[in-house]
């Protein structure tokens, strides 16, 4: 199949018919005591892909799940096809031929593929299932999109991330979907799956399917986009921007509302003298995953790791943390070696952790931001049994007007918060505790252009506060931008470990590929 990269961009797949296929008008939705969208304008045609920006708290994750039926919203208008409808709820909108897929996939991990795919639809004849025709047709859905090596039967919790995107797709396609809203849909995939997702998009789009895209990354805009609509603080600022000639700077400044210089700036100036070492790590290993990870960290400096996905970073993060029990090596803050695979001796000796899930591994969701914020301090909030919940809530406030929280409301549920504000949270957890070594894996994973520049200047003011910090991420100029020194990571050995200012981006990307850069 024909699944070029270049199609949706030369804009052979874009539907000329003046009647846009979908039209959102005045879109507002009210939650208790917050006006999540403030007359919302969005407009798509069959055919293109149609991206749309906006800080976290923006209200994009509203309008999608508004657009899917799962908000109603309380004005507007939703045109579809040329006429007005009624979404009242997911299967409403299914019916329709609009699919949402959300960057939490919203699949269940238990079932299969192919049950899956046609959950609330199942394939029967006179009210019996048909298990060997929805197997069929599963292989069919998935040799569509060019993986028909996917088992139908295969239990999807098992499946890696971009096949269990696959069957999200796969979903939408069995419902005849004329629309896809995909939300950061690359978030966790390599290049390759990456290319593989886009080239199926570019499928789509010729077939005159459209595609409502949500993105932080300008370059994946400008690859597969048509046009761009931004929404800041519930309101349209910007419609039908075109996606290939409009400026990063001018998408940035509509987000943010403000200039946005340098996402680094605040390196050169917050760079300080180093302090005494605080985080030694030694000969670390783990069978399988790496080995012989050996490095130290000053008070005030950032270490970066680069390295592709499944080269071990996350995992030596954790191990360092006490999540995962090293095979050998050893962990020391302030000179004195930690019990191995114990995270409570890693939080007592003031190390933190901001891990790459933060939903899964870092919240609890249905508790306030005010309990998540206090949770690895909760001893210093208690006497005699007793919690001291002014001091509490004092601290988890203050804490959290120094990360600009949005809403300002430290009562909320986390569930509620946006990705890049929950990201804060988790971070002014540790903040609270007060920790000397910070652990931050993939800390603007989802997190939009605005909210970078917060955090990073944020990471920088910690650095100079005298924390010690390891980054890991995946975009090799956030390593290099932030770190004072970076550690080059392939197949679970350090490979390099440079000043940041003595490497390069092509140099990093030589190295994590088995180049001979040096």
């Amino acid at each position: 199949m024909d699944l070029s990269l270049h199609a949706p961009n030369g804009g052979e797949g874009v539907n000329d018919s003046d009647r846009p296929l979908l039209e959102m008008r005045g879109i507002v939705k009210l939650f208790p005591g917050v006006r999540a969208l403030d007359g919302v304008d969005l407009e798509v045609r069959a055919g293109e892909v149609h991206c749309l920006l906006g800080q976290n708290g923006a209200g994009k994750s509203t309008l999608i799940k508004t657009l899917s039926g799962a908000h109603q919203p309380d004005a507007g208008d939703i045109i579809w096809r040329g006429e007005p409808v009624s979404l009242s709820s997911p299967v409403a909108a299914l019916k329709r031929g609009i699919a949402t897929m959300y960057q939490e996939l919203d699949l269940i991990p238990t079932l299969s593929v192919t049950e899956n795919v046609f959950l609330g639809h199942e394939r029967s004849r006179f009210g019996f299932v048909r298990p060997a025709a929805a197997a069929a047709e599963t292989s069919r859905l998935l040799a569509r999109l060019g993986h028909a090596e996917i088992p139908p039967g295969a239990e999807v919790g098992k499946l890696p991330a971009a096949a269990q995107q696959l069957v999200s797709m796969a979903r939408a396609l069995a419902h005849d979907a004329r629309l896809m809203v995909m939300d950061e849909p690359t978030a966790a995939l390599a290049g390759d799956e990456v290319d593989n997702l886009f080239r199926i998009v570019g499928e789509l789009t010729e077939a005159g399917v459209a595609v409502v895209y949500i993105s932080h990354r300008m370059d994946e805009i400008r690859r597969i986009g048509h046009r761009v609509t931004v929404i800041k603080d519930g309101r349209t600022v910007a419609a039908n921007l075109d996606a290939r000639t409009t400026p990063s700077s001018e998408l940035v400044d509509r987000m943010a509302g403000r200039k946005v210089e340098s996402a680094f700036r605040a390196a050169a100036d917050a760079r300080t003298v180093f302090g005494d070492e605080v985080l030694h790590v030694s000969g670390l290993g783990r069978e399988g995953e790496f080995s012989d990870i050996t490095f130290s960290a000053r008070a005030g400096e950032i270490i970066g790791i680069a390295g592709l996905v499944g080269a071990g970073r996350s995992e030596i993060l954790e191990t360092i943390f006490g999540a995962r029990r090293a095979d050998a090596g050893t962990v020391s803050v302030d000179g004195k070696q930690l019990r191995p695979g114990s995270v409570a001796a890693a939080v007592n000796a003031g190390v933190g952790l901001a891990p790459e899930e933060r939903k899964a591994q870092a919240l609890l969701l249905d508790m306030s931001v005010t309990h998540n914020v206090t949770l690895a301090s909760l001893g210093d909030y208690s006497t005699l049994g007793f919690t001291q919940g002014g001091r509490e809530k004092l601290d988890a406030r203050s804490t959290l007007e120094r990360l600009d929280l949005r809403p300002a409301d430290p009562t909320r549920l986390s569930r509620t918060l946006s990705g890049g504000n929950q990201q804060k949270v988790v971070v002014a957890r540790w903040l609270v505790h007060g920790c000397k070594v910070l652990l931050l894996d993939e800390p603007t994973r989802g997190v939009d252009v605005g909210a970078r520049a917060e955090l990073y200047r944020l990471i920088h003011e910690l650095a100079a506060d005298g924390v010690a910090i390891v980054l890991v991420s995946s975009e090799i100029p956030e390593v290099l931008g932030l770190a004072d020194r970076v550690l080059v990571l392939r197949d679970g050995q350090v490979v390099a470990d440079r000043a940041s200012d003595d490497i390069t981006e092509a140099a990093v990307l030589d190295l994590v590929m088995e180049g001979s850069a040096a």
